[in-house]
C-alpha cells in the first residue's frame, strides 16, 4: 500500500495522498466498477487509466465506507460521490495522487515542480500576484499561484472560468515549509472566498488545498 497519508480536517473533512506503485490489476481487483465508472476508465490511455483508479481507491480508503460507493461526474464534469453529501477534488501528477473531501465547496491540485511553468505565468498570473515573487523562491511560488487557481477552478465546478479574470488569489510572501493564503472567484453574479493551503512534498511537488471560507476552516 503506497498511501503517502490521510489526514482529518476541521468539519469532518479530509486530505489524502497516495504514492502510485501498483498495476492497473491492484487497483481493478480491489475497485469493481461499475458500469459507469468502466465506461470513464476505457475512455482514458497510458497512465492516466492508473492516476484514475488510484485516485477513486484512495477516496474509498478515505470515506472509511464497507462497500465503495461510485465515483461520477456531474454535467459539468466534476467528480462526487454517490450517496454522500461531501464536495470531493482529485488531482494527479506522475506518480502522486491528492483527494479532498469536505462538506463545503474544495479543490485539490498536485504539480510536479518544473521550469517550463515560466512559459505560461503570462496566461494565468495577474500583475499584482507576479510583483509578489521573489527570484529565490519564484519557481515555488509560481507553482503555489497555479495550484491555487486550478484548486479554485475546481472547487467552482461549472468550468469556463479565465484563471486572469476571474480566478484571484491575494498577494503573499511564499513560505518554504507551507503556508496559508486566500482567494477567491468572482464571475458574473458568482462571488465565493477560499482560504488556501500549500506545501512542497518530497521537494519535488507542490500540493495546494482550497476549501471554501467558513470562517472557522483549518487543516490540522
Amino acid at each position: 500500500m503506497a498511501l503517502t497519508f490521510h489526514r482529518k480536517i476541521q468539519l469532518e473533512g479530509e486530505l489524502g495522498l497516495w504514492h502510485i506503485e501498483e498495476t492497473e490489476a491492484y487497483f481493478l481487483e480491489r475497485l469493481q466498477l461499475r458500469r459507469r465508472e468502466y465506461q470513464q476508465l476505457e475512455l482514458l490511455k497510458g497512465n492516466r487509466r492508473l492516476e484514475w483508479m488510484a485516485g477513486r481507491w484512495l477516496l474509498h480508503l478515505m470515506s472509511g465506507r464497507k462497500m465503495r460507493g461510485s465515483c461520477l461526474k456531474d454535467e459539468f464534469g466534476k467528480p462526487y460521490l454517490s450517496d454522500s453529501l461531501y464536495e470531493i477534488s482529485i488531482s494527479h501528477s506522475r506518480d502522486q495522487v491528492a483527494v479532498l473531501a469536505a462538506p463545503c465547496l474544495v479543490g485539490v491540485d498536485i504539480q510536479k515542480i518544473i521550469g517550463k511553468i515560466e512559459r505560461i505565468a503570462h496566461k494565468f498570473m495577474r500583475e499584482p500576484e507576479m510583483r509578489s515573487l521573489r527570484d529565490a523562491t519564484r519557481l515555488e511560488h509560481l507553482h503555489v499561484y497555479w495550484g491555487a487557481k486550478e484548486a479554485l477552478y475546481k472547487a467552482y465546478g461549472r468550468k469556463s472560468l479565465d484563471f486572469k479574470e476571474h480566478i484571484f488569489i491575494d498577494p503573499f510572501g511564499y513560505d518554504p515549509k507551507g503556508g496559508i493564503c486566500t482567494g477567491h472567484v468572482s464571475k458574473d453574479e458568482y462571488l465565493q472566498f477560499f482560504e488556501v493551503k500549500y506545501e512542497l512534498i518530497k521537494e519535488e511537488y507542490m500540493l495546494v488545498t482550497a476549501l471554501e471560507d467558513t470562517g472557522d476552516m483549518r487543516i490540522t
